[in-house]
């Protein structure tokens, strides 16, 4: 794995795989961001809101929260904003009176509609040098490594 740098004794960043998955999510999620936010004002969360929204369906922010990795605040924020533009509505849970379902309005569809063939042009722009084969292999250890992630003690005697 990750080796420190012997002469001086650190890390070396260009080495160290969580960096390197971090940055490389940056560069990927900030140029797709481009799209959807010069052609429909949105920032990230708003759009993974809605990209979840759009895929699964319903949903609290307790579980969009849970889908995105994302901090509740900064869901929470995103869901007012969607709200307040007309792209989610917000319906009581019946189940638990504090929280709500959200879903994507007619217009957060038709956003949503117009967004995904862009975003899945450009998913194809940055695989196009990668094999079928290879594609396959890096989304299988990706999500192996979201799991092993999420199996981590944060707080391990190791560290």
């Amino acid at each position: 794995m990750t080796e420190p740098d012997d002469r001086h004794g650190r890390l070396q960043l260009d080495r160290f795989l969580p960096y390197q998955l971090s940055i490389a999510s940056n560069a990927v999620s900030n140029r797709i961001a481009e799209i959807y936010r010069d052609r429909f004002d949105l920032k990230i969360p708003e759009w993974r809101i809605m990209a979840v929204l759009g895929d699964t369906g319903p949903a609290t922010q307790r579980e969009l929260t849970e889908r995105t990795l994302m901090d509740k605040v900064a869901v929470n924020r995103a869901c007012r904003t969607l709200a307040e533009r007309g792209f989610v509505e917000r319906e009581p849970n019946a189940t638990d009176g504090r929280s709500h379902h959200l879903e994507l309005t007619a217009q957060g569809r038709s956003i949503y509609d117009r967004i995904m063939p862009l975003t899945l042009q450009m998913e194809q722009q940055l695989f196009a040098s990668f094999s079928a084969a290879e594609r396959d292999a890096f989304a299988r250890l990706l999500s192996r490594v979201r799991e092993q992630a999420g199996a981590l003690d944060p707080v391990s005697e190791n560290v």
